[in-house]
């Protein structure tokens, strides 16, 4: 069991940990959450004893073997392939490997008992070698490197050659090939894609040790984790459940703290005012001393740290643009004129429509964001930008057109055309700069905070498209979920590159998946795009094994089969999305039934009218009727334009 007893730590005058108690019981899936510094990574540093505490005792199961990815490297001390530097993840095993050669070297000139003795310890070293994996751990290497996003022609390129973000993924991928008893993993997902991350779940629903996870990613903290620990003010605290969870009941513990502070409060108010009023009075002297004594066993409730509730972002109304907003036709880009990135690509983003592109990191998910936003130049085919459209883009290096010496309040004030000083505070406060930290130069802050400002600064402008790069990186799940929540609202146009998997499926109505064989368009959410993918990537393994020697002389056959197999899946697909519309044309067709009933009911009472008869108030309803129906008849036409859209989408035409 992991344990922190009455832990404290502190950096010069910052107390990071304050009589932290708390622990972690052999396979527990703890997810740790709480604000940038507030400690969660030395927590980290302490179970792995690269530091100490100042007071208290952290204590640690012997024997234990403890995997933590590294953030700083020194790729240089490392000649190994990629693949060898993490399959030397477990050095014993590298060790029994050498001392298997050594006793198979000597066992061709050993005779008699010493034979007998070397062959004895030839099967210890295999037994034990196979127990820890040894045998299988190139599988297991190759497998997670994958996995993590790595090509099969990398895994025999130097380690040092890869860039700071894939030595990251390698050296996570080292640890998880390691199998540890306890696994520690700090913001894992900060340089892994979308197909990344998914895999990295589902490798880690299945690791049995014991996982402590800190991570801005709700995705993997609900998916994963049962317990949370939060880390606030220097104090840890644990809550059962995973995040989504521990939201709810941190609400309502900080709801039950306050209401027994108040009832405390009263209570002592109460029993003081009573003292001071009759303490001096003979005849309640008695009653005085007994409410004193009251006083003095009423033991102190401490006031319960204020919950954190997202700040509302309110983003300015998008001005009105064209239905079609931006456009790619045979669209096409190569840097050298040989590797193109991609190829013959038709885009077509519509007003409203909410967009994600996901796909491998090195496919051009970027690129394909700066073509979107006319700041590279297509090799092939043309973009088009809608009427009246105004985008809006953000990048990782749009914090270089800040004014180093503007501060942060000055810097978003001059992008906000038409907003009052309130509405930029609010929003600065939003992305984490409130109080003094408004009047902070550009040139002093860090590079995550310059990519908020960025952010906000972009956000209080009057867009209709904005096209986001990575917008979450640097922001906190607070932060996340405002702005997830600004956006869900907000009725312009977004395309998007993300790897917050909880942003995508909270946002994305439309994904445009980019793979090695292509850009592929789901008229769907997130989910559905995962679940269509799986089922094109069983179909495809379904083909491929079809596709053999024995199956050549039939392969006309085969394509017909799969022509039809095409046919009949979009044929499942229009019927799947079809199906909303058909209930939006029958509820129309019903509210216009009885709209019509009703409006010919009131007819018939004007018709026959008696003396009382309201005759003004039939009337109004009469006119409501009116409009009613035209909005029954709108949604009837809407839905049927959809459904022949989704036709045509289909190919079912």
């Amino acid at each position: 069991m992991i344990q922190f007893q009455s832990v404290r730590k502190s950096f010069g005058t910052q107390d990071v940990l304050v009589n932290a108690t708390f622990a972690v019981h052999p396979g527990e899936r703890v997810g740790i959450v709480g604000a940038n510094g507030a400690g969660k990574s030395t927590i980290f540093e302490l179970i792995c004893q690269h530091m100490e505490p100042e007071k208290g005792e952290v204590s640690v199961p012997t024997g234990q073997s403890i995997g933590y990815v590294h953030q700083q490297l020194n790729p240089h001390l490392h000649d190994d392939t990629l693949l060898e530097y993490v399959e030397n993840a477990v050095p014993a095993l590298r060790q029994m490997q050498s001392d298997i050669h050594v006793v198979e070297a000597s066992l061709a000139a050993a005779a008699g008992a010493e034979r007998e003795r070397l062959l004895r310890r030839l099967g210890e070293l295999q037994t034990d070698f196979e127990h820890g994996g040894g045998y299988t751990l190139r599988t297991r290497a190759e497998a997670t490197l994958s996995g993590l996003g790595f090509t099969v022609r990398g895994f025999e390129m130097p380690f040092r050659s890869f860039s700071g973000g894939w030595q990251i993924r390698a050296e996570l991928a080292r640890v998880l090939v390691a199998h540890p008893d306890i696994l520690l993993l700090d913001e894992p997902t900060n340089y892994l894609d979308v197909p990344a991350v998914e895999w990295l779940r589902e490798f880690l629903k299945n690791f049995s040790g014991t996982l402590l996870l800190i991570a801005h990613d709700r995705y993997l903290l609900n998916s994963l984790t049962e317990t949370t620990l939060e880390v606030m003010a220097g104090r840890v605290t644990r809550y059962n459940g995973n995040y989504r969870q521990y939201m709810l009941e941190r609400e309502a513990r900080h709801d039950q703290l306050l209401a027994a502070k108040k009832n405390h409060d009263r209570k002592r108010d109460q029993l003081e005012r009573f003292v001071e009023r009759f303490r001096s009075k003979a005849t309640k002297a008695a009653q005085a001393q007994s409410r004193i004594k009251m006083l003095e066993k009423l033991e102190d409730v401490e006031a319960p740290p204020a919950v954190f509730r997202t700040m509302k972002i309110r983003l300015p109304p998008p001005p009105h643009c064209g239905a079609e907003v931006l456009r790619l036709d045979g669209a096409g880009f190569s840097y050298d004129g040989a590797r193109w990135i991609f190829r013959d690509l038709d885009v077509r983003i519509e007003r409203g429509e909410k967009v994600a592109v996901v796909g491998l990191n090195g496919l051009g998910k970027t690129t394909l964001l700066r073509h979107l936003a006319g700041k590279l130049e297509l090799s092939a085919g043309r973009r088009v930008v809608g009427h009246h459209v105004e985008i809006g883009y953000q990048s990782q290096d749009y914090v270089e057109v800040m004014a180093p010496d503007k501060t942060v309040y000055a810097t978003a004030r001059e992008s906000a055309i038409g907003r009052s000083d309130g509405d930029v505070r609010d929003l600065l406060g939003g992305f984490g700069f409130s109080g003094d930290a408004i009047d902070k130069p550009v040139a002093v802050l860090s590079g995550g905070e310059k990519v908020r400002l960025a952010l906000a600064r972009l956000l209080l402008q009057p867009l209709n498209l904005l096209l986001l790069d990575e917008p979450t990186t640097h922001l906190d799940v607070h932060a996340r979920e405002a702005l997830e929540d600004a956006l869900r609202d907000y009725p312009g146009t977004i395309c998007l590159v993300s790897h917050d998997i909880e942003f995508i499926r909270h946002l994305a109505g439309t994904i445009y998946a980019m793979t090695p064989d292509g850009v592929r368009k789901y008229y769907g959410n997130y989910d559905y795009y995962r679940e269509k993918a799986v089922e094109e990537a069983a179909a495809q393994a379904g083909i491929a094994a079809a596709t053999t020697p024995a199956a050549t002389g039939v392969a006309a056959g085969d394509d017909r089969r799969t022509q039809r197999r095409e046919e009949a899946r979009s044929r499942q697909e229009f019927a799947r999305q079809r199906r909303p519309c058909e209930l939006r044309i029958q509820r129309a067709e019903q509210a216009s039934t009885h709209l019509e009933k009703e409006q010919s009911i009131l007819h018939a009472t004007l018709l026959a009218a008696r003396p009382g008869t309201d005759f003004a108030a039939i009337n109004r309803r009469l006119t409501q009727i009116e409009t009613e129906l035209a909005d029954a008849l709108a949604a009837w036409e809407a839905a049927s334009l959809e459904i022949e859209e989704l036709r045509r989408r289909c190919g079912l035409e």
